[in-house]
């Protein structure tokens, strides 16, 4: 194992390893060293765990690979909210908290990390250019293979609508969420194509291994990043209550942006890194497969561990929840009709940006319904523009994957020019 790894990996344990000691002897630490203490443990396993799932990749190609990729990134979240759906079961005061930490997970997503890797993927493509050179570019294009996980967010976020209309997750809808993800890896897994293999950082060092020690290595960091995750993920879901109580914060904030920022943070540095390496179109298709984990794998789940935490058949929502999943929907649906060209525009991703940030200032009830009402406005007018691409786009998850040689071009930083909008040539990757 290359020395580079084993000190990364023993960074990670030294992290997790107070958090281990605390929960095999069953310790109880005050709440705010508990957020701090678990909090580190999850973020250190999330490491390991995105580590882990990139290396794989070497063994698992194409398009399942992303898919499975994502699933793997998001698994510390589906920990700690399905330990609040669970608990919600019984203990109706956790009912909220389930919700809370799904939507800002999805927002956290859609609002920041599309917008960061976009622009870093076009400041990557523009350095030691001025806006004069003919190969400037303001824009990333997406590989035609994406949009058929773009047609799957479509119809997610459409269907997702009927939560706030309900006013509850039905555990009948949340059942067919799961199904839709499972046809989505089902989908994923039928597309036949030539990608190249691009790997950075930690996961380099990882697939660079001869195989039998690069196998053993990533179900070594899996089942151990696993372990501390469902260890910690409790504790460190009920400390974040009980830290906001003892810090006078909004308990359900701390869920909603703090749990979610922790268990996402090694999956926004992996896009990062992609991004800077000049592999933007990776980067954002890497986040794209992960919001539709979240939207539908996620959503779908919490309804049946609030069952089988001994609730309905059915998790709950009060108003604000209601309004909060409205305020996610809407953002979903811009976002989808921002993409559906399979361009993402510069000015696009800063509108993004922005509007994710504005809520944050906008929290009554009326605001934050103006602002979906401002979302929904955008994604239609962004539709009427892209008008033509709405047809293929949701005929993409149905329609059988050519096969061939066409090359997924999830390794290539595709731009356009402001002049120009066709895809550049792609370079040699490694």
């Amino acid at each position: 194992m290359p020395a580079a790894l084993v000190r990364r990996l023993l960074v990670c344990l030294a992290v997790a390893s107070p958090a281990v000691v605390f929960r095999v002897f069953g310790l109880h630490p005050h709440p705010v060293l508990g957020l701090l203490m678990f909090g580190g443990a999850v973020v250190a396993a999330s490491f390991m765990l995105a580590w882990a799932a990139e290396g794989a990749q070497k063994d698992i190609s194409g398009p399942l690979a992303i898919a499975i990729l994502a699933l793997i990134a998001v698994l510390p979240e589906y920990a700690v909210d399905l330990f609040y759906a669970f608990r919600s079961g019984f203990d109706a005061s956790y009912e909220p908290y389930a919700a809370a930490n799904m939507t800002g997970s999805n927002r956290l997503l859609l609002g920041l990390g599309w917008p960061l890797v976009v622009l870093i993927g076009i400041w990557v493509a523009n350095r030691g250019l001025s806006r004069r050179d003919r190969g400037y570019r303001t824009s990333l294009l997406l590989p035609t293979e994406s949009r058929r996980d773009v047609g799957f967010l479509a119809v997610l976020a459409v269907a997702a609508f009927l939560i706030p209309i309900l006013g509850r997750i039905p555990l009948w809808f949340g059942i067919i969420l799961i199904v839709a993800f499972g046809f989505h890896l089902w989908r994923a897994s039928q597309s036949h194509v030539e990608e190249d293999e691009t790997f950075v950082g930690t996961a380099q060092l990882i697939a660079d291994m001869p195989q039998r020690a690069r196998r053993v290595t990533f179900t070594a960091m899996f089942i151990l990043a696993a372990a501390i995750i469902l260890a910690c993920a409790e504790p460190f879901a009920t400390a974040l209550v009980d830290a906001g109580s003892t810090l006078g914060i909004d308990s359900y904030f701390l869920v909603q942006w703090l749990a979610p920022l922790a268990s996402e943070a090694p999956e926004f540095i992996v896009a990062v890194l992609f991004a800077l390496r000049g592999h933007g179109a990776a980067a954002i298709g890497t986040l794209i497969a992960s919001k539709i984990n979240q939207w539908s794998l996620l959503v779908g789940s919490l309804p049946v561990a609030h069952l089988l935490g001994g609730g309905g058949a059915g998790l709950p929502l009060d108003a604000r929840q209601v309004e909060e999943f409205v305020l996610t929907g809407t953002q979903t649906l811009m976002g989808v009709a921002i993409i559906i060209g399979l361009r993402f525009h510069r000015s696009m991703a800063i509108a993004l940006a922005a509007i994710f940030a504005v809520q944050f200032f906008v929290t009554d009830t009326t605001g934050r319904y103006v602002l979906s009402a401002v979302q929904l406005a955008i994604a239609l007018v962004a539709f009427v523009a892209h008008r033509e691409d709405i047809p293929p786009t949701l005929a993409a998850p149905f329609r059988r994957s050519g096969t061939g040689a066409s090359r997924v071009p999830t390794t290539t930083n595709r731009v356009t020019r402001n002049s120009d909008h066709r895809p550049e040539p792609e370079g040699k990757n490694r």
